[in-house]
């Protein structure tokens, strides 16, 4: 799964690798949980645009926005499947924008947290669903990150990793009208491990409350 990353690259540096128009400030985020805003890209008219989702999608048939915190995660093997997830995935695509993510390790008793990143340092972007819920307060937007397996150097940490997209493929996944499921699950990998590195990081990252950039240092070996 995925339930904690990061996103500290400025904002010029991210329109510059991935070309979308963006209204508003954007402060970097060193441990980013379910249910806060998100920076996702969607394709409108042709253009690329960034905006603020809640992570945790809430299909636009639900009652309750509340649904949402169950719906952080998509897995790619049944997402077209699932009355949560099918309808976005034909329709309602998106990048979630990351440079890091968390996942923790049991060792005994308690759960170690590690941070990947690219070996590059570089941003990414999750393959993400999103979805427009009418509420009595107004329209809320939502979204959801992709899983698939773990890639070998995560699967020791844990079974399931959140679907990095290689730039190449971005167009095919933002695109509304490309509807072909087979190929677009096709795209739903784990990524390649020697492309990624890992790290262990402070407990700090194991309150959502604690977001400042200690969460993202290593730890040193002891």
């Amino acid at each position: 799964m995925c339930g904690r990353f990061t996103l500290t690259v400025d904002l010029l540096a991210l329109q510059e690798r991935f070309h979308f128009r963006y209204q508003g400030l954007l402060a970097p985020r060193f441990n980013i949980a379910p249910g806060q805003d998100v920076l996702a890209i969607v394709t409108e008219e042709g253009e690329r645009v960034g905006k603020m989702m809640r992570w945790g999608l809430v299909p636009f048939w639900a009652k309750d926005a509340r649904i949402g915190a169950k719906m952080i995660n998509a897995r790619a093997e049944t997402v077209d499947e699932k009355a949560s997830f099918r309808h976005a995935f034909k329709r309602r695509r998106c990048l979630i924008l990351a440079d890091g993510f968390f996942e923790w390790k049991k060792e005994g008793t308690k759960k170690v947290p590690y941070r990947f990143t690219l070996k590059t340092g570089e941003p990414f972007a999750f393959a993400g669903l999103w979805e427009r819920w009418k509420g009595p307060s107004g329209p809320l937007e939502t979204c959801t990150i992709m899983t698939t397996r773990a890639n070998e150097l995560i699967a020791p940490i844990h079974d399931r990793m959140p679907v990095i997209l290689p730039p190449e493929r971005y167009d095919d996944w933002l695109d509304a009208s490309f509807d072909d499921s087979e190929y677009l699950k096709s795209l739903l990998q784990p990524y390649p491990k020697e492309q990624m590195q890992m790290y262990e990081v402070s407990p700090l990252v194991n309150s959502p409350k604690n977001d400042v950039s200690a969460c993202i240092e290593p730890v040193h070996s002891r």
